[in-house]
This record gives structure tokens, C-alpha cells and sequence, in this order.
């Protein structure tokens, strides 16, 4: 697939993770700020969340979603950054807009599909929002949203609170979305030659991934095999987490043969009884299941748990932290890399596939507007109309940052 151009307007995670997929396969991806406005700090507000990186505006949460990527600043409230936007789409040959702005404000700031589609009618056109257009002025955050679309019923002990999970997977759910969707409609697009609109709606896209659970409100399930069950899985018994000496192992048995496998390991023999044979019967006896085996666990190491599971084919794994995520032999080759201005080698995330020909090592994210002047010129202005727009206001660089 040929290189793209992309331009977002994009702030926090949803968005920007999604063409962070794009700067991965070697796309041109540009990303629209706003300028400053009162007396908050300019641009996405995530430049300014964690710890300070090289910078009072590159914190570490802004870093890893915006490696990669040019960024420029325009006030698209003002009809001369609408005017700029049109031109930097018709001049760079933007292939594909992205955004994730409440849809009510689509028209208002000028980048609705059907204006946009005045600068390039091929255009490819996705926005995320949280629960689509039908829902214009209803912001969307990836906690909330994990409240209203039950995944926060379903995380968490069963005896305890509703839990948020441990990374934001509505964000990136959403912007795997996007990914796909563009994708799609540029396959779509090599044969009728149209541009189309992409409207992601985080609730539903969340909600596409409850179909282990929304289906069984019809089905007369309990309602213990729909809300939250710790580290348990609500049908395959005895997938659980167990203790060791030495830290956690997690077993997940699948099936009765898995199952009859487990209890032929010396260490566990005993748990098994003529009731446990089958998957229903672990299901009766579910919380003494559990605690005989946690019983046994608890006195053996991790490794050596994890030596008999490997003989015995037993789908297991060590509950690693983050750090000891990435020592995995599995993905040292392949995590992502940048480099900060004064060269340190910063670590990131993998790709989610490997692709031949992707940008593993990608540039570090810009300040605040600042490739705006670059883009401007590139779009045809001169010296004079860049420094004019920049004393109105209609644009930021990185000077006036």
C-alpha cells in the first residue's frame, strides 16, 4: 500500500493512537492543535500529564501516541483557519482527515466531511466520538464510557467494588476502529474511487466486545455469569490465579482433557474427584475447586509450577509486571523505539502485527506548533503571511509557544 497523508485533529488517547497506527507504516501524519485560548495551556491538554520528559510540554503520557508525527496549530473558530485547513488539504494532498471532537462542533469549526470534501472529494473522513452524531454534544472519555457500557460492572472482585481496567481500552478500542475502518475504506475506494465518512461511536464500539456476556440477558442466564468475578473466568472452571511461594501464576484450563492432564501431576492429584471429571461439575463444586488447588500453589515456586504446566501442556502464564513485560524474549526485538532531542533511546509499546517495510524507530514527538510554519509554506504561504497569521492569532508556531 502506497504512503498516505493523514491530518487529525486529535488531543488525549483515542485518536492520536489511531494514526500512531498510521506513522507505523510509514504514513505522513499530521497533527491539528488548537491555539491558545485564555489563560490554559496551549494544544492537547495530555502534552502536560506525567512526568517532564525534555520539556514543560513532551510529559510522559503524551510521548509514545505521538512519535511519528508533525504538528501544527491553527484556530479553526476563525474563518482564516478554516481557510488553511482547506488549503494545507488541497496542497499536501491530504489523503484522509481524522478527528475526535464533539460532533456538534463539526460544522462550527469547518471540518464536517461535506466541507472538507470541497478540498479533496476523494477525501477519507473518521471521527470518533462518544456515542456518535446522533449524540453530538456528549463527551466521551474512555472511564466514563468503560462505566456506561458495563465493562466496569464486569472488572473487579465479585465480592468487591466495579472496577476500571488497568489500560484504557475504550480509547484504543476506539482507534483500532478507525484504523480498520480507513483501512477498509481505501479498499473500497481503489474500486469506486469515492471518499467516505467514518463515524466511531465509543459506546458501541465497546459494547462489540460484550459478546460474552450482552447475549445471555436472553438467554435466562444467573446473573452471577454477568457481572464480575475477580481474576475467575465465569465458565471454564478452574481458570483462576493462583498463588506461589514466590509471587502469582495464572492456569487457565479450557476443557475436560486439559482438565484430566492437571490432576495427573503429582503435585495435584488430589483435587481431582468423580465430580470434577467434567466442566459442569468443577462448575458445582467451583469455590472448593479453587481453594484446594490454591492450597497446593502456594507451596511450590513459580518455576516450578510453570516446569510441570509446560511438560503437561497446560495453558499457564507468570503474572508479570510492566517492567517484566518488557524483558519478554517474545517482544524484545520488537518494541518501538524514539529517540529524545538529546538522544536517549526511549522504549515503547510494540506494533500490534508485524508488517514488512513498518517505521519501528519513529521521530520524537514536536513542541507545540512547531512545524506549523513548515506546513504553511509547503501549502504555498510566504515568510510575510505566516508571520502576519501568527500576530493574529489564527495560527501558533513554536516561537510564540
Amino acid at each position: 500500500m502506497k504512503p498516505r497523508t493523514v491530518l487529525s485533529l486529535e488531543q488525549a488517547l483515542s485518536m492520536p493512537y489511531a494514526t500512531l497506527r498510521f506513522a507505523q507504516l510509514g504514513w505522513r501524519v499530521i497533527r491539528i492543535e488548537a491555539t491558545p485560548f485564555g489563560e490554559r495551556l496551549p494544544g492537547d491538554p495530555n502534552r502536560y500529564i506525567g512526568t517532564e520528559v525534555v520539556d514543560d510540554d513532551r510529559n510522559s503520557y503524551f510521548i509514545a501516541p505521538n512519535v511519528g508525527k508533525e504538528t501544527i496549530a491553527l484556530d479553526l473558530k476563525d474563518p482564516r483557519g478554516q481557510g488553511l485547513l482547506l488549503k494545507i488539504i488541497r496542497e499536501l494532498k491530504v489523503d484522509i482527515f481524522c478527528c475526535n471532537t464533539l460532533p456538534g462542533r463539526y460544522e462550527t469549526l469547518g471540518i464536517d466531511y461535506e466541507t472538507l470534501q470541497t478540498a479533496n472529494p476523494g477525501l477519507i473522513w473518521a471521527g470518533i466520538s462518544a456515542m456518535g452524531p446522533e449524540y453530538p454534544n456528549f463527551p466521551g472519555y474512555d472511564p466514563a464510557l468503560q462505566a456506561m457500557s458495563g465493562f466496569m460492572e464486569l472488572t473487579g472482585r465479585e465480592d468487591g467494588s466495579p472496577t476500571l481496567s488497568g489500560i484504557p481500552l475504550i480509547d484504543l478500542k476506539a482507534g483500532d476502529e478507525v484504523y480498520a475502518g480507513v483501512c477498509l475504506a481505501l479498499a473500497e475506494q481503489a474500486e469506486s474511487g469515492e471518499g467516505s465518512a467514518i463515524h466511531v461511536s465509543m459506546l458501541q464500539a465497546a459494547a462489540s466486545w460484550l459478546i460474552t456476556t450482552l447475549p445471555l440477558v436472553d438467554f435466562g442466564c444467573d446473573d452471577s455469569e454477568i457481572t464480575r468475578c475477580g481474576n475467575e473466568h465465569r465458565k471454564f472452571i478452574p481458570t483462576n490465579a493462583y498463588p506461589t511461594t514466590d509471587g502469582f501464576v495464572y492456569v487457565a484450563i479450557g476443557n475436560d482433557l486439559q482438565w484430566q492432564r492437571f490432576t495427573q501431576l503429582e503435585k495435584f492429584k488430589s483435587v481431582a474427584n468423580e465430580v470434577r471429571r467434567t466442566n459442569k461439575g468443577r462448575q458445582a463444586q467451583r469455590q472448593s475447586c479453587y481453594q484446594d488447588i490454591a492450597a497446593i500453589s502456594a507451596g511450590f515456586t513459580k518455576a516450578e509450577l510453570v516446569e510441570d504446566f509446560l511438560a503437561a501442556t497446560i495453558p499457564h502464564a507468570v503474572i508479570n509486571d510492566i517492567r517484566q513485560v518488557r524483558e519478554l524474549q517474545a517482544l524484545g526485538d520488537r518494541l518501538t523505539t524514539t529517540r529524545t532531542p538529546d538522544g536517549k533511546m526511549i522504549h515503547m509499546q510494540p506494533m500490534a502485527v508485524d508488517r514488512e517495510q513498518a517505521h519501528t524507530e519513529l521521530s520524537f514527538p514536536g513542541k507545540y506548533g512547531q512545524h506549523t510554519a513548515d506546513i504553511l509554506a509547503e501549502a504555498g504561504l510566504n515568510t510575510d503571511e505566516i508571520a502576519m497569521l501568527a500576530q493574529a492569532g489564527v495560527i501558533a508556531t513554536m516561537l510564540e509557544s
